[in-house]
């Protein structure tokens, strides 16, 4: 993956036809998504249950483009091995899942994959100060982590703003997930993200026989994210 701060759109297929996964993903890349972004839940951390390593692993073959894999469970460190192996470009990590963000970070880098950090809403961005430099990407969650579909938390703009100077220069994404739509994709790029996931926004009203409805909800995203710039 070469860095660059264009704006990316990934859309979640938690939001997708959990009977049709291929065809879904293959639907949406088809129709411009830039990554592919899977969120895994293990009723524990979050309250609800989705994806273990062999479902990642059936969604590979798929992914033409970037497998952007969100690991919202704890502990996480066991089992960053078996998402590496099963596919994922990138794994993500929350801060709040393990007392070690510092060491669940050089566990992923060793993997030879890319190394994401998410804050949970209540998490003040302080809380990745000192780890930036182990770090490919941070995830900024603008709902509670756990269901899709849920109302956008508008002070977690400030927080990406805050963030966008902390980062500086460092080829470091932000990526934004929760409530993104076209209004919220102009707020979260303008404060400085540049990867947007979406789920019902992209999928609602589509379907793998309507797939050109994904199209047109992922590029009224990018250009609402892209004017706001």
């Amino acid at each position: 993956m070469t860095f660059d701060r264009k704006i990316k759109i990934a859309p979640s297929i938690l939001s997708a036809d959990f009977a049709n996964f291929g065809a879904e993903i293959r639907a949406i890349e088809d129709q411009g998504a830039d990554w592919v972004h899977v969120d895994v839940m293990d009723g524990h951390f979050v309250p609800n249950l989705t994806f273990g390593p062999p479902a990642v692993k059936a969604f590979r073959p798929h992914v033409k483009t970037f497998m952007d894999v969100h690991l919202m469970i704890a502990p996480v460190d066991p089992y960053i091995e078996a998402y590496a192996e099963a596919g994922a470009d990138m794994i993500t990590a929350h801060v709040e899942a393990g007392p070690h963000i510092h060491r669940t970070l050089q566990a992923i880098r060793a993997t030879g994959k890319k190394a994401g950090v998410a804050l949970n809403p209540g998490t003040p961005v302080e809380a990745v100060e000192y780890i930036l430099d182990l770090a490919d990407m941070v995830l900024v969650m603008s709902v509670n982590p756990g269901f899709g579909g849920q109302k956008f938390i508008h002070s977690q703009v400030d927080k990406i703003a805050r963030l966008r100077g902390m980062i500086g220069d460092r080829p470091i994404h932000i990526q934004v997930d929760g409530g993104v739509d076209t209004k919220t994709a102009a707020l979260v790029a303008k404060a400085g993200a540049d990867v947007l996931v979406a789920g019902n926004a992209v999928f609602k009203g589509g379907s793998v026989h309507e797939p050109q409805v994904y199209g047109t909800n992922i590029r009224a995203i990018r250009e609402a994210a892209e004017a706001a710039r």
